[in-house]
């Protein structure tokens, strides 16, 4: 049996290189500090046997080096481009077997949730966790065939049309959907997450 891989893809946290939309709100040291402590406490969260926990960094030098994350999880570097090219590349790249990808910014994010990722990829060859804002959260693949070159062409990031364009450009592969999770983008999102 192939291996289950769950990617989370984070930034090192600098003010003014991460988290720079909660930035303007808060100001981009809190915003810095907010994302590093809630990244910790994720990646405590997700480490689990069913599944191999890869940290995919940015900026690629740095992240590979930064001792701010653990060193024991496996590190690759997102490389340049645009989300889209990025989470492109790390589906493609990685080992045989499925694969799921999710952001550092999901408080509610927890291992029930990835695990119910990874059995909707059963059925399916995709899975979304769609986000509040018309985004998501979460996207895997089977990947029992060759990853579409032109996987996320199109998208319209940071929109309400996200989900609904890289649905899109899974060019008619099955796919299921879990649960919807809200992502961290602004002091909005933060007030929205302490109402419960």
């Amino acid at each position: 049996m192939t291996r289950r891989r769950l990617v989370v893809m984070v930034k090192e946290p600098r003010p003014g290189r991460v988290k720079t939309r909660l930035g303007h709100d808060i100001g981009q040291v809190p915003a810095a500090w907010w994302f590093r402590h809630q990244v910790g406490r994720l990646l405590a969260r997700l480490e689990d046997p069913r599944w191999q926990l890869v940290l995919a960094v940015s900026p690629d030098h740095a992240g590979l080096q930064s001792r701010v994350w653990p060193t024991h999880l496996p590190r690759i570097p997102q490389g340049p481009g645009d989300l889209g090219a990025r989470m492109g590349r790390i589906l493609r790249g990685m080992p045989a077997g499925p694969v799921c990808i999710v952001g550092g910014d999901i408080p509610g994010l927890r291992n029930v949730h990835v695990a119910r990722a990874f059995a909707a990829l059963g059925p399916n060859e995709a899975v979304f966790g769609p986000a509040e804002d018309g985004g998501f959260w979460l996207v895997g693949l089977k990947r029992v065939r060759a990853v579409p070159a032109d996987l996320f062409a199109g998208v319209r990031w940071s929109t309400p049309h996200a989900l609904a364009d890289s649905r899109a450009s899974l060019k008619g592969l099955r796919t299921g959907f879990v649960d919807r999770l809200r992502d961290v983008d602004s002091a909005v999102d933060l007030a929205a997450l302490r109402r419960g």
